[in-house]
């Protein structure tokens, strides 16, 4: 999606944590972008600028649609990230300059690889602009290690059942990407990852260990998770300190994402929808998007198939 916040670097507040297992509780920003549609943004923060390789972490929704209405996302750049798009409910169709024209629903993975340069549009399907949907769902940009961030672009899809589904501790958890918990995901990523989602309509006991990822956070969608006597709410992203073992108790209706990694090979700089190393980088992209419209979309940045619109530079 395109960053519809109007700063990349999230006002968030760091909640206290009295756990040795914790090593920061993020609480994010949220915004209503109309019709009761709320976006909380967790990363980046500026105590806290990646976990792994997790540079970018919205929260959309709930939010339902009647029938008639939608969301539309007019095309946008984007450059050395990818984007995975994630959904507990509703339906997405996405459309890039690398040819994808496909429909995202729940359970299923979306990986955009930006490299060099990509533009994509995010829409409401027609069916369900016409019968209305209930959409929730987590939007996670991922910095591209150095050697990558100027790779072609690229796009993969993984429906749910590609992805290790399994039972842990009375949660249902599938593996989104990386290796972990004895499963590995089929999504590719050229470096260090774990990401994971999941539910507990009962409540849940598990163990996340050290050797699942040298950085590890537990972000609540909703319901609760108990650190130790901690216990954190809907909302709160819970950042594990490296090197231990960390139990975790969910209450019931519970759902939650694992997100962490390989710490990044250096920092990274957002601007925008652009993600870069250097920013020189950043300054390109924005002059090529810029002139992309008055080049007739025939330079580094053109419009998917069958789209007109987009989003100018701010």
């Amino acid at each position: 999606m395109s960053n519809a916040l109007s700063s990349p670097d999230a006002d968030c507040s760091v909640e206290d944590c009295r756990s040795e297992a914790v090593d920061m509780v993020i609480r994010p920003r949220e915004k209503d972008l109309g019709g009761g549609f709320k976006v909380r943004r967790v990363l980046p923060f500026h105590k806290r600028r990646m976990v792994g390789p997790f540079i970018f972490f919205d929260h959309f929704g709930p939010a339902t649609y009647a029938p008639g209405e939608g969301f539309d996302v007019r095309p946008h750049p984007h450059i050395g990230l990818a984007t995975v798009t994630y959904l507990f409910e509703g339906a997405i169709a996405h459309k890039d300059t690398v040819g994808s024209d496909i429909v995202i629903r729940p359970g299923a993975v979306n990986l955009m690889t930006a490299g060099r340069g990509i533009v994509h549009s995010e829409r409401t399907p027609p069916g369900e602009r016409a019968s209305g949907q209930a959409m929730h769902g987590l939007q996670t940009w991922i910095a591209l290690p150095k050697e990558h961030e100027a790779c072609p672009p690229a796009f993969s899809h993984h429906p749910a059942d590609e992805l290790p589904a399994f039972d842990l501790g009375g949660a249902q958890v599938q593996l989104l990407m990386g290796t972990a918990f004895g499963r590995a995901s089929p999504v590719p990523f050229p470096w260090g990852i774990l990401y994971a989602a999941g539910q507990a309509p009962d409540g849940a006991a598990f163990t996340i260990s050290a050797e699942a990822a040298e950085e590890r956070a537990v972000y609540v969608v909703s319901g609760t998770v108990t650190v130790d006597d901690q216990t954190f709410a809907e909302g709160a992203m819970v950042v594990l300190t490296p090197g231990c073992d960390v139990s975790l108790t969910l209450g019931p209706d519970t759902k939650f994402a694992i997100c962490g990694g390989q710490p990044m090979d250096g920092p990274r700089l957002i601007e925008w929808n652009l993600v870069a190393t250097d920013k020189a980088l950043i300054e390109e992209a924005k002059a090529d998007w810029a002139d992309a419209p008055k080049q007739g979309w025939t330079g580094r940045f053109t419009l998917p198939a069958g789209e007109a619109e987009f989003i100018p530079l701010p």
